[in-house]
Order: C-alpha cells, then structure tokens, then sequence
C-alpha cells in the first residue's frame, strides 16, 4: 500500500507547481495519448498522485482539496487505499455524488484564479470539452490543456516502453493487413473523409497484423497511425522496429516516422480533411490538425469486432488449451488440503503456471482475481502480500482469469463452493448462475443490441432483490485487448447490435459487502441461429470449456431447460477436452462434468 506521508509530499509539490502555473485545480484521469483502458507506467500519473491504484478513476487536486472519482468496482478498495490521505472518495452514480465539475465549482468559488488544468495529450476530445463547457457554466471557469505537471514533479518517471514489434501470422490473423487497409479507406469514403488518425493502439496492431509487448497484460506497442488515401504512416519509436517489420512494412506501403513527430504529421497531413474520432484521438493532436476535421466513430472497432473465420478458430482452439489447464488447476485445488498454506495467492500463481506451459502462451490477459469470502464482494479485487488470506473449509472463492494464447484470448470467472456453505451463498450462486445460463440460451433478432438483451441475464436475480451495477459482457480481442468494443451487453444504452462473428463474454455477478461474492463467465461466439418471415434470427456459441461448480446448486431453483442446458455444457466440456487430457484428468473430468 502506498505511504501516504508519500501522498502528502507529492500533493505539496503538485500544488507549488500550480501556484506558479496561476492554477487553483488540475485533473488527472486514467488515460494515455492512445485512450487505452491499461496504460504502460509512463502514464499512470492518476496512480502517483492519490496512490488509489484502480484500472478506473478521476483525481481532482485543488490548492486546498482533493478528491477521487470511481465506480462501483473499486468503491471498496479505493476506499481502503484513500485511507489517512487528503483525497475524498466520490462514488459515481450515487445520487448524493457531485460530478467532477460541480465539485470543482464549489472548491473554487471563493478563489480569484478560477483555472484548472488538464493534460490535453492524454484526454480525449469528447471528455475534455465535456468538461470546459460544463465548468463555464460554473461561474467562468477557464480550462488549460497545454500543460503536463508531472514532467517536472515525477523525477522518477518511467520511460515510454521500448518493446519490439513483431507480425501475427497469417494463420492467426485470417485476413492481410492491405486488405484492411483497403476496407477502412473504403468506410471513410463513405464518412466523407480522405484518411484518419488512429490512436487507438488494438486498433494500429489490429491493421496491420503487429503486435508488441509495451502494455501490461496486452500485446500491443505504443504508436499512432495516419492513414491517408494512397498511404500510411506509422508514428513509432523505431528502436521497437526489426528489419523483418520494416521490410514487412514497406512493402505494405506504410512509412515510418519518429512518435513525437504525430503533431509535425498532422500539421504536414496532404489531404483535403481527415477523421478524428472524438472518443479516441487525443486534444491536442486534435488542436494539431490544420485541415477540415470529420467528427466521426472510427469505422475499425466495428470491422475489428467481427472475427473472421481464421480468428473464430483460434478461439476455439486457444479455450481449448485454456480449458485443459483449468481443469488441471481445478483438479490440484481438489487434491490439496486446507491446512491453510493454500492462499488467494498461491492458488493464483498456480493457475498461472499451469496455463503457461500450453502452446502458444504469451501470457496473461489481465491480472488475476483470486478473491476469497469477503474479498469476493470487491469485484476488481486483486490479491498482494497484504492482503493474501488463506483458503478454509467454508465459503466461496471467486477466480476471474484470462491468458493471451497468440491464436485467442480467453476470459472466465468460476466462483468454487469450500465445505458448507450457508443458504445465502447457495441461493446467490444459483440465481447467478440461473441468470448465466438464460443469456447463453437466448435467440435473438439481427440488430438488437446488448442493452435489449441485459434484462434476460438479470431477471432472476431482480426478482429476489438482487443486482450488480457493471456490464454483464464485453467484446473479447483476438489476442489484443481482453476488453474490446464498440459492442457491449449491459443496462446503459449501448447501441452497437450484436453481429454475427462477435465474441462476448456473460458474466453477471452479485457482491455483498463483507461477505461473498460470485460471478459465473463465459465468452461466447455470435452465430446464426434460423431465418423467418419475420428475419434472420442470431444465438451464441459457447467458446468457454470449463466445468461449473454443481456443488453450489439448489437444483429446486433451476428450471428443466436450465438444467438441461448445463448438462449439455457439461458433456461438451468433456468431449473438447477429454483427448488432450492425462487419464487421471479425464477421470476428475467425468465427474465434475456428470449429469446434475
């Protein structure tokens, strides 16, 4: 945890530099020039300043204040590490909480410098006017975007990560990356624009067929790329480049230049106007652009979201091998006795190790969630020295993990049953499982987005009291970003329809504070299900292999489709993974897979 005396010192010498900089309040957000849900070190400022370490959040630092914004995730553990620090915990989307720019107002309302600053190279076009227009509202506050204060305060700053590049095969890819190419500068056509700037690094490592290793847990390299009509550059630091990827390069017909010359790039940029998407490219390479700018979405997410033939494959195959490592760690779990050596961490390292030794590994897709008892009901929690616990004979243990395969990336929840349970437990557990199960079965028409489908997997759980306030299922990259859009199954709107060749995950979960938690996940292929007269009708392919806890269960509470439902999962699990399995494995399988 960090050392809050620590804090303490980086707020003074924050604040010295904001005095000299006329500002009464600066903004740190999650984020980097590339509007990446994981960022490399070089820009976890947010982190730094306030010590609260969550994938999600808002600092605001007033020369008298200081505050945090997060969501419901992290309101337990934000709360734990904000402990003896200055900061105030906002909880987003509690009625009583102020936005960021209304509390910025009231902190400032009795100062005479009313300007605040944030970093432009590092929020989004979208976010940052967002909050210019919403603070002059607030009695004039003017909002700076030209100045970074941790160039100077952070002296121990990490670099900007020098990984090498390499080129996903064909036979991962399915598709060349001129192809691409050509279908992107076909879709801006359509939008009435001549090229793009491309910020977003899945969205660069997708187009070209590269990936790298700058981002924890995401095989992805720091860089923009600026398409034009007859061709691209790519803004990358060139010591990441090996002959092998120039040449592959060249030969693509996209040139390279240094990163820091993106905004001499776009000042040069030859065509007419260019498409900037709003929620991707940054503000001041936004501000950089002498041309006409087009407002629109970028039209990659879209195309990158619907996995080829190749890449539904390479799920298929990357679950598999996941599956086989699962069940070798479920089987280890079962042999080991609970003497209270088996920790949340021991049980993570373990499951990490098993899955590096299948083909292909390139490592995890996110940090793994080992939440035992009480941590369960911390939805993001991780697991550290400090707060390790061991395992005993009661309550649930929540396992939310993920591994790169370079064919697939894989993300499953289980939450496994330790000796008795109370009836709390085992009610929960079964109408998440319930609400699971519905949303894997569900036929739906061609259009309906995930917001039309989020009800299916929580009606069971409303009707006993019950809800969980983040999305029930995301996108899943091809071995890029374990979170990926623009789809999205959840009760915000959210417009994208599910296509045809999406993957997305189902995992709808509830968490009582200070006692368990559980989540149940699969990631899931939309396929066709049937034509009528009245439209072409979709489903989801389950990719997951990997036995769910029956021991949990009241059977009394699951309908006769829902049970029939899991015992046909079951034996698919069984059938995928039986011939890659030892004989004692197949053995634990058969009986954790049997008929419920």
């Amino acid at each position: 945890m960090m050392n809050k005396e620590l804090i303490a010192k980086r707020l003074e010498v924050l604040r010295e530099e904001m005095r000299r900089e006329h500002l009464s309040a600066f903004v740190f957000t999650t984020g980097d020039p590339h509007h990446s849900e994981y960022t490399a070190e070089h820009w976890k400022g947010r982190e730094w300043i306030s010590g609260f370490n969550g994938s999600a959040g808002t600092a605001v630092v007033t020369l008298k204040s200081a505050a945090l914004w997060t969501d419901s995730r992290y309101f337990i553990a934000a709360e734990e590490q904000l402990k003896g620090t200055e900061y105030q915990l906002m909880k987003l989307k509690m009625p009583e909480t102020p936005t960021v720019a209304q509390w910025i107002g009231s902190e400032l309302a009795d100062m005479d410098d009313k300007a605040v600053g944030i970093d432009g190279m590092t929020n989004g076009v979208a976010e940052v006017e967002n909050l210019k227009s919403q603070l002059k509202q607030l009695g004039g506050i003017t909002l700076h975007t030209a100045w970074d204060p941790l160039q100077r305060i952070w002296k121990d700053r990490p670099t900007v990560p020098l990984c090498p590049v390499e080129i996903q095969p064909m036979e991962y890819a399915g598709e060349e990356a001129a192809s691409k190419l050509k279908r992107i500068r076909k879709a801006l056509r359509e939008k009435h624009a001549d090229g793009m700037l491309v910020a977003s690094l899945d969205d660069i490592a997708w187009t070209l067929n590269l990936r790298g290793n700058d981002i924890h847990c995401c095989p992805l390299f720091v860089s923009f790329l600026l398409i034009d009509t007859q061709s691209a550059t790519l803004f990358i630091y060139k010591e990441k480049v090996g002959d092998e990827v120039k040449a592959y390069l060249a030969k693509l017909g996209v040139r390279m230049a240094d990163y820091n010359q993106v905004k001499q790039g776009l000042k040069d940029y030859p065509e007419y106007n260019i498409l900037m998407d709003p929620d991707e490219v940054c503000y001041t390479l936004r501000q950089a652009v002498t041309r006409p700018v087009v407002e629109a979405a970028s039209p990659i997410p879209a195309m990158k979201a619907v996995k080829n033939e190749a890449e539904q494959n390479g799920f298929r195959l990357a679950m598999q091998r996941d599956g086989a490592a699962l069940v070798k760690f479920l089987k280890w779990m079962e042999e080991q006795t609970i003497d209270g050596t088996m920790t949340e961490l021991t049980v993570s390292d373990r499951l990490e190790q098993l899955r590096s030794e299948q083909p292909l590994y390139r490592g995890l897709s996110f940090d793994t969630i080992s939440a035992y008892g009480p941590h369960g009901a911390i939805v993001h929690y991780e697991p550290t020295q400090e707060t390790d616990v061991p395992l005993q004979r009661k309550s649930l243990l929540l396992i939310d993990s993920g591994a790169q395969y370079q064919n697939g990336t894989t993300d499953i929840t289980r939450t496994l049953a330790f000796g008795e349970l109370t009836e709390e437990e085992r009610k929960v557990y079964t109408l998440v499982l319930k609400g699971h199960i519905q949303l894997q079965m569900l036929i739906f028409p061609k259009g309906a987005s995930g917001t039309q489908l989020d009800a299916v997997a929580r009606r069971d759980l409303w009707q006993h009291g019950y809800n969980f306030l983040h999305g029930t299922g995301h996108g899943v990259g091809s071995f890029l970003n374990v979170h990926e859009g623009p789809h999205q199954i959840r009760m915000e709107y959210v417009a994208q329809p599910l296509c045809e060749g999406m993957t997305v995950t189902d995992e709808p979960g509830i968490y009582l504070k200070d006692r368990f938690g559980v989540r149940i996940e699969n990631t899931l292929l939309v396929v066709p299900a049937f034509q009528t007269e009245c439209g072409t009708f979709l489903k989801f392919e389950t990719l997951t292999l990997c036995p769910i806890d029956r021991r949990p269960i009241i059977r009394e509470m699951m309908s006769a489709e829902e049970i029939d439902w899991l015992n046909q999962y079951h034996q698919m699990v069984y059938d995928r993974l039986a011939p890659i399995l030892s004989e004692d494995e197949k053995t634990w399988l058969k009986t954790a897979t049997k008929p419920l």
